[in-house]
């Protein structure tokens, strides 16, 4: 069952069990006001009968007929008894007793009262007269009021009925508008396919479960994307990359045996070949570290990592591997509260991306010393990494965080042009960002920043 016919349901149930409750009420009232009514109007009657059989004697025949006529109208099943000290009828006489003596002496006892009897009302007073005392019992059924009883009851189930039938035609247009943004992004989640991964959800007006849902999906989408891409870029890259080196190699081998080389030619053949192995070398590297990323980028194990702590194990690092004084670590500001300097994400992966930009760094500063800023705000953490290297041209900001894309003034330096889009690919996936800024042959700094 769709959630807008399960939430209608629920709506129109839930509605119809409180408008029954008021509805059972309602009649409950009124059943009670009906048969306390009719009992006010039979102990009118019991005292209008004592009236006229025993103050007869002091009321003339024609008065006595006009009292009859005016206030003694029948009643459905009316039976009205005297009885005297001796609970013996009086005054109407017939051969059914009707009511019992241990009846008559209650009422004799109470005075004054009223009960049922079935589907009959009785009242019953307690008369003193100068002909004897007397137990008047008056009872009938009332007819009129069961019917009006009736008649409210069906009313009630028709209102019942109809107003359930309204609330659900109702509830369902409500739960089928408050659900059409679901049904939008349903309709947008059909359209993602593998070919389709750069493709996003509509995520509304960020304020609600459906913009949080559209949200959450976009992330996944996302992370896929990027996990489609490093697979792409590790089966593209390596067939390309591998290739260039080995055939040069080969070719190199095959020319150098179709005929005998001098000593000096075969030291620069070999001295080829070895440049040509260390590039291969360096690209193999490159790869599993870019297979290593594709790996663990789909299910990173994340945990905290303190950066501060992980700053200072790079210092130690890259300290004994390029010397003393070599990677300068400042802390511009630190939090009070350790937590604040603490992410969730994986150490590892978050290794590989600063040894990536430092390395960089180093390479395209002729080895001269790294400046690593760490400043934790209350908005989050950013570390920047400058270097005195011979920087990137300004039309090439955009593009250095592309696959195997490699700078026009780069040439003299090994890489190969994968560090930075892998960087990229994991400060993403721990929703940091890179901001690059660049002088030309003076430095460039490399901000990494994380939202708390």
């Amino acid at each position: 069952m769709k959630i807008k016919n399960r939430l209608s349901l629920y709506f129109t149930a839930i509605s119809a069990i409180v408008l029954l409750i008021v509805e059972a009420v309602i009649c409950v009232i009124f059943s009670s006001l009906i048969k306390s009514d009719f009992y006010d109007h039979l102990m009118y009657r019991a005292n209008v009968a004592a009236q006229l059989y025993l103050e007869a004697d002091e009321i003339s025949a024609d008065s006595l007929s006009h009292v009859r006529a005016r206030y003694m109208d029948p009643i459905p099943h009316e039976v009205i008894r005297f009885y005297d000290d001796k609970n013996a009828a009086s005054f109407i006489k017939d051969k059914n007793q009707f009511w019992s003596a241990p009846v008559i002496n209650l009422v004799r006892q109470r005075k004054q009262m009223q009960f049922a009897e079935g589907d009959r009302q009785t009242v019953g007073i307690y008369y003193n007269d100068n002909q004897g005392n007397f137990v008047i019992l008056v009872s009938a059924e009332d007819v009129q009021g069961h019917k009006r009883w009736l008649d409210l009851v069906e009313s009630m189930v028709i209102l019942l009925i109809s107003a359930t039938s309204g609330l659900f035609i109702t509830s369902r247009w409500f739960a089928q508008k408050a659900l059409e943004p679901i049904d939008r992004v349903i309709r947008q989640m059909r359209l993602v396919r593998a070919g389709t991964l750069n493709m996003r959800v509509d995520e509304g007006n960020g304020k609600d479960e459906i913009s949080a849902l559209a949200h959450n999906f976009n992330q996944v989408i996302e992370h896929l994307e990027n996990a489609f891409e490093l697979q792409q870029t590790f089966v593209i890259n390596a067939s390309h990359e591998l290739r260039t080196p080995i055939t040069t190699i080969i070719g190199e081998i095959e020319i150098t045996l179709n005929k005998i080389r001098s000593h000096a030619e075969y030291e620069q053949v070999l001295q080829s070949v070895l440049n040509d192995a260390e590039r291969l070398n360096e690209t193999i590297g490159s790869l599993l570290e870019l297979a290593h990323v594709d790996m663990n980028y789909t299910q990173p194990a994340l945990k905290p990592v303190a950066i501060d702590e992980l700053i200072w194990e790079l210092e130690e690092y890259w300290t004994a591997k390029a010397g003393k004084g070599m990677f300068i670590v400042n802390i511009v500001h630190l939090p009070k509260d350790h937590e604040k300097l603490v992410l969730l994400a994986n150490k590892p992966l978050l290794t590989i991306a600063f040894n990536n930009i430092i390395g960089n760094a180093f390479k395209f500063s002729a080895n001269k010393p790294i400046k690593c800023e760490l400043n934790a705000h209350e908005k989050g953490i950013a570390v920047a990494i400058t270097d005195q290297g011979i920087g990137i041209m300004p039309d090439e900001l955009e593009k250095i965080f592309t696959s195997f894309y490699r700078g026009t003034n780069v040439k003299g330096f090994n890489g190969n042009g994968i560090g930075l889009y892998v960087t990229q690919k994991i400060i993403g996936l721990f929703n940091g960002s890179i901001r690059v800024n660049s002088v030309p042959n003076c430095n460039t700094t490399v901000t990494i920043q994380f939202a708390r």
